[in-house]
């Protein structure tokens, strides 16, 4: 018995399969993490509101984790909104050191100026985003988890509103109490924010929901 345990211990182990979808969704995820700090320096008019750029990014974080716990389960999603932090930190990480070291002589000093007035946020903002990214994502996926576990299968569209509506007013309140609170009045900029992105995620999430849940399907499917 010793010898047949022995021989099976030294068999090579079947590697893990990951589904194509968990994969692709993945590198797509780490990029959007990335992103969406960097087009946050822009504000952009919606109508008589305006919003930071970066919730376009963040909104696609949204989609992709809400697919996820649709394709796979609550704790693939999960999972995949922790690893976010990785890219997150380390590319706060890297800008930081990038800052650090001197410029080439031969750069332009506008471009330098633009450079450090793009990436040279303060590390109380850079708390307030990491901050808000995770409570607000894991928020995302709890709460479309458990309406699914209410609804089943059914009603995908409505879920992946609540969820997404529910998470943007926690990270638009958490971001900005955190980031700017004692700097200047915050509350009409809370507001503004929370009505563009209620908005913004009652329009673009649900279809781009349906979106992904079918493009993952198609690359899980049998080939």
């Amino acid at each position: 018995m010793t010898s047949e345990v022995a021989a099976a211990a030294r068999e090579p182990q079947t590697p893990a399969v990951v589904p194509p979808s968990l994969f692709a969704f993945a590198v797509f995820y780490g990029g959007m993490v990335c992103i969406a700090g960097v087009l946050g320096n822009k504000q952009v008019a919606l109508g008589p509101l305006a919003v930071e750029a970066g919730i376009f990014a963040f909104l696609m974080l949204v989609i992709t984790s809400s697919a996820m716990a649709e394709l796979h389960s609550r704790a693939i999603a999960n999972r995949l909104v922790l690893f976010g932090f990785v890219p997150m930190i380390f590319s706060m990480l890297l800008t930081w050191l990038v800052l650090q070291i001197p410029a080439s002589p031969q750069m332009a000093p506008e471009r330098l100026i633009a450079f450090e007035t793009i990436l040279g946020s303060t590390r109380r903002i850079w708390f307030a985003a990491t901050l808000a990214y995770g409570v607000s994502t894991f928020l995302n996926v709890t709460i479309f988890s458990r309406l699914k576990a209410m609804e089943g299968n059914r009603l995908l569209w409505l879920r992946s509103a609540i969820a997404s509506v529910l998470s943007q007013i926690v990270d638009t309140f958490s971001f900005i109490t955190v980031a700017f609170y004692g700097v200047f009045p915050i509350t009409e900029l809370i507001l503004g924010q929370m009505l563009a992105k209620v908005a913004l995620s009652m329009l673009f999430v649900p279809p781009l929901v349906y979106a992904f849940v079918w493009l993952g399907r198609s690359l899980d499917a049998p080939k």
